[in-house]
């Protein structure tokens, strides 16, 4: 795996970001230009550790750990560092469809149980997935691949995120007649418009790995919102399966005082129409709808989605930006109940985290706070903010940890605009219902891990729409596993993975 001594030989060196002053002056993707002899010298750190937790896919205190997709790390850092690239990018995609949408959004589960690790900084195991597949579309290795015969049955699948596309990738490559249905304008569901620019660009990345799926013989309709556009009923008699994969897009709202203030957003609003402004005119002749320019930014929400509304609004010149986060600041390093090979919960800064600090001289990270109340002014704009400190206590009667308020912590904050990056609580009803469809607790359509097969025959669910918000890579697994079962029930019997 690798070279045998690389570990000791060599230290972990990541490809490097454009720096954080030079990347703020454009909406092109963060990542530097790779290196391919700085890329194998990494793989070469990958040790012969007998048994690589990094491609085990298992999921540990609900969280997951090596890659949910088993992609054959090992094996494909082998061949890198022996310079066999057009063989790795062969093995990358045995079990990834799009390695270069993990190896750039991925947080990369696989690093976190890399066995190296426990020792010593892990494997740059994301940094050397995209450069095999970058390096894979310069060199013309990913040709259109159609299938050579068609079995007649037509399939639709609803969603044109990372578990719509593997489904319905997989699915063709099986022979079968596929029509992917998107709701938006443009294909790529989050991929398209929940991340943003810097971290996927749509133009170069996404729309050219649609476009070689069109290419292939998938069919794909925008501005298609099934169930209010599109009548299911007429869907389900021209196809011979249907396949669900619309996502978690129900965002968890914050009903406290003065929310129905003007400037105060999800997330996601803010995000989808600054990429849609973008790719519509590069910003070249209007602003965008929802614009921080000028504006005191509060993001509510410590995750990915409030980072990327973070990195937006210093590219948008806000006058100053802050985000909220209700849990304490992680430890340096492992706390001793998180163990290797747990996902490690330590302190980062991730790239919006590391623009607001070069712009603003700090972490724009509070912890332990929690909102009161948004406070407007007479044109009924928010202007303000009531925060309070919270500590996690511990229920005596069920064990668990709340957030009570510190007493006489209350504080007030500007706040010009408010973008509430609280996550999802689940998928949106409007087809659920009309296909009648069982649930679970949380409004996610019921269909089984592996089986995917919801109450109404014929008609399979997969990604978050299934197992709630979670990860691309997830996304990607659950749609392959979706494409299987759907080939197995079209055919009696399937060869898809």
């Amino acid at each position: 795996m690798g070279k045998p001594t690389g570990f000791l030989e060599f230290k972990r060196q990541p490809i490097p970001d454009r720096s954080p002053l030079q990347r703020l002056k454009d909406w092109k993707e963060i990542h530097d230009h790779r290196v391919d002899e700085n890329v194998s010298t990494q793989a070469a750190r990958c040790m012969d550790c007998g048994v690589p937790y990094c491609h085990t896919g298992m999921t540990i205190e609900g969280v997951a750990s090596g890659c949910p997709i088993n992609n054959l790390i090992p094996e494909f850092n082998d061949l890198v560092y022996r310079g066999r690239w057009e063989e790795a990018l062969g093995r990358l995609r045995k079990t990834n469809n799009f390695p270069e949408f993990t190896g750039r959004v991925c947080p990369a589960p696989c690093e976190g149980s890399c066995v190296l690790g426990v020792i010593d900084p892990a494997v740059t195991i994301k940094n050397i997935e995209c450069s095999i597949i970058d390096r894979g579309w310069e060199e013309g290795w990913l040709p259109p691949t159609p299938p050579e015969e068609r079995t007649g049955k037509k399939v639709a699948v609803v969603g044109s995120g990372p578990a719509g596309l593997s489904c319905a990738d997989q699915l063709n490559k099986a022979g079968h007649e596929v029509t992917v249905y998107e709701r938006a304008d443009r294909i790529g569901g989050l991929l398209m418009y929940g991340i943003p620019n810097m971290k996927l660009d749509k133009r170069e990345v996404v729309e050219r790995r649609v476009n070689l799926m069109r290419e292939e013989g998938v069919k794909f309709v925008t501005n298609a919102n099934i169930g209010v556009t599109h009548d299911i009923e007429e869907i389900r008699k021209e196809t011979d399966a249907i396949v669900l994969c619309c996502g978690a897009t129900v965002p968890r709202d914050l009903p406290i005082e003065g929310r129905t203030l003007n400037g105060v957003h999800f997330a996601m609003e803010f995000l989808s129409s600054n990429t849609k402004s973008l790719l519509d005119n590069d910003f070249s002749d209007t602003r965008p709808p929802i614009d921080a320019k000028g504006k005191n930014v509060v993001v509510i929400g410590g995750g990915d989605t409030g980072t990327d509304c973070v990195g937006t609004s210093l590219r948008h010149e806000c006058t100053n930006v802050i985000q909220l986060e209700i849990l304490a600041k992680p430890p340096g390093e492992r706390a001793d109940n998180n163990p290797w090979p747990e996902w490690p919960r330590v302190y980062k800064m991730d790239y919006g985290q590391e623009e607001a600090n070069d712009i603003q001289g700090q972490d724009p990270r509070e912890y332990l706070v929690s909102s009161k109340r948004f406070i407007g002014n007479a044109s009924g704009d928010v202007s303000e903010l009531e925060l309070v400190r919270v500590e996690w206590v511990r229920d005596a009667d069920s064990g668990r940890f709340t957030p009570q308020e510190v007493e006489g912590s209350n504080r007030i904050i500007k706040a010009d605009l408010v973008l509430l990056a609280m996550g999802f609580l689940g998928p949106d009803q409007t087809i659920v219902e009309k296909l009648g469809l069982d649930t679970d607790a949380r409004s996610n359509v019921s269909a089984e891990f592996e089986k995917y097969t919801t109450t109404v025959e014929g008609v399979f669910a997969a990604g978050d729409m299934r197992r709630g918000q979670s990860l691309v890579v997830w996304a990607i697994n659950e749609g392959r596993g979706a494409a299987r079962e759907c080939d197995r029930f079209l055919m009696g019997q399937t060869q898809l993975p």
